[in-house]
């Protein structure tokens, strides 16, 4: 579903991205780890069409979209749950919603499935995003990003800050999406034994470049929880 060949970005004087190339296959959970200040944040921004690539290619359903505007992005089925969830706090949460609708028909319905992964959302439509819990923002973020009905998930640390209840809810709502085999999820992440549990394959980034990479099974036998604590 989506490729990355040689993707390079610099910041002033500095090489933020090193000649990225990886693959994120539909119906998989591809976690790429790594610590603050690695460029993950710049390789997101760059596949959401935020800041422009320096060289390389992104494709995306077999489409040339490198140089693609961010609208255009959504429009072609990528869906982004940012770090720090970015809900509007004014709004309601039926709302916010339907702000994931905007590139749909007009009437189009919110999703069912949302409210089957994360019932709280029903029964909390009519409050503002702003006087929900933080993991309660997070599956208001997540739903947000499903309304259109995308078929690449890019999540951005979605366990930051999010008590170990919510963190099981979205975990299990990452497995069910996988699992319908109609989705490609990239989940970037630094909490380990959540990407572990999550993962069927994973890239490690270092210092702007892919460092290592495999199946999410051998996560473990290959020591990706040392290389991250080092």
């Amino acid at each position: 579903m989506l490729k990355v060949e040689n993707l390079n970005q610099y910041y002033g004087g500095s090489h933020i991205l090193r000649g990225l190339s990886f693959e994120v296959p539909v119906g998989k959970v591809t976690t790429l780890l790594g610590r603050n200040g690695v460029g993950k944040t710049t390789l997101l921004k760059t596949l959401m069409g935020l800041v422009p690539a320096a060289s390389g290619s992104i494709g995306f359903g077999g489409r040339d979209i490198t140089r693609a505007p961010s609208y255009q992005r959504v429009r072609a089925g990528i869906g982004f749950v940012p770090q720090g969830r970015e809900i509007f706090p004014r709004l309601t949460v039926e709302e916010n919603l339907l702000m994931g609708l905007a590139t749909r028909p007009r009437g189009s319905a919110i999703p069912p499935r949302i409210f089957d992964m994360f019932p709280v959302l029903r029964q909390m439509m009519g409050r503002r995003g702003g006087d929900l819990s933080g993991g309660q923002q997070q599956q208001l973020a997540i739903g947000r990003a499903l309304a259109f009905g995308p078929k690449l998930l890019i999540l951005d640390e979605p366990t930051e800050g999010i008590q170990p209840s919510i963190i099981k809810d979205i975990e299990r709502a990452i497995r069910s999406l996988a699992a319908t085999g109609e989705m490609a999820i990239l989940l970037v992440e630094q909490y380990y034994d959540f990407a572990r549990a999550l993962a069927d394959q994973y890239l490690v980034m270092e210092r702007g470049e892919i460092v290592m990479r495999g199946a999410g099974a051998d996560m473990d036998a290959d020591g990706v929880r040392q290389v991250l604590s080092v």
